[in-house]
């Protein structure tokens, strides 16, 4: 049980990806704090997930990441009930509609919305976050990036599909990698370790030409399941990762090479 006993605040929790985060911080003997602004999402995915796991070891907290009292209060409640809180994993990723156009039709209010909801709720998450931790003496945080963070776009994958690849989520992940880089840095000889992880593309209903094209570029499987994730994620939440800091791993098949 590398996660026995701590304290993982997942924010996006009740999305795709934040859904096998929980379900990953449990099953090495965690306690998942779902955090998610969808607070109907949150309540059905935390009963579903409490039908066959331990429902002691997961809790639900309302959490809007773009407000730094909607942060406070998930601080306290979390920290008040449980004495600590070990873990943030920054997971969520808040967008409008307008967000996913193809790059000459995006608007500047749109870009500076969702670069502003996303990247700046990763920032002020980490901010509060980072403030409990230092008076508690030690804390974890983990940013979730992505490949296109660090890579440019494939955009021939794209090719016959309505799909794109946003430039607000280029700038959105690279910005978390050297956010990472520099909360790191800013809170060195606090005990406080911040990381990154970068996800390859992860299956969500995409067309299969465009899964074909993808798989291409990839060692074996192609698009990830969440599932894939899970591994370094725990590796990085436990004590095997102690002297890891202010780094970013990447998990993607083969797919950025």
């Amino acid at each position: 049980m590398l996660l026995d006993g701590k304290v993982v605040v997942i924010t996006g929790g009740a999305g795709l990806i934040g859904e096998e985060i929980v379900k990953g911080v449990v099953s090495q003997g965690g306690l998942a704090i779902i955090a998610d602004i969808d607070n109907d999402r949150m309540n059905r995915v935390s009963e579903k997930l409490c039908k066959f796991l331990p429902s002691d070891q997961i809790d639900t907290c309302k959490l809007d990441v773009t407000s730094k009292y909607s942060l406070q209060k998930c601080i306290d409640y979390v920290g008040t009930k449980y004495q600590k809180i070990d873990a943030l994993v920054n997971n969520a990723y808040p967008r409008n509609k307008a967000y996913g156009k193809h790059f000459f039709d995006v608007e500047y209010d749109d870009v500076v919305e969702n670069v502003g909801m996303n990247l700046g709720g990763c920032i002020i998450s980490a901010q509060v976050f980072s403030s409990y931790f230092k008076n508690q003496g030690h804390g974890n945080i983990i940013n979730l990036s992505s490949i296109y963070g660090v890579v440019a776009p494939k955009f021939e994958i794209y090719d016959n599909t309505k799909m794109t690849m946003p430039v607000e989520y280029a700038a959105i992940k690279s910005g978390v990698l050297h956010l990472t880089e520099y909360i790191a840095k800013y809170l060195k000889d606090s005990n406080i370790r911040v990381n990154a992880i970068s996800p390859g593309g992860i299956l969500d209903g995409q067309p299969n030409n465009f899964l074909r094209e993808y798989k291409h570029n990839c060692l074996s499987k192609g698009m990830l399941d969440p599932v894939d994730l899970i591994g370094t994620l725990v590796f990085l939440l436990s004590d095997m990762s102690t002297f890891i800091n202010g780094q970013n791993i990447i998990v993607d098949d083969g797919f950025s090479l």
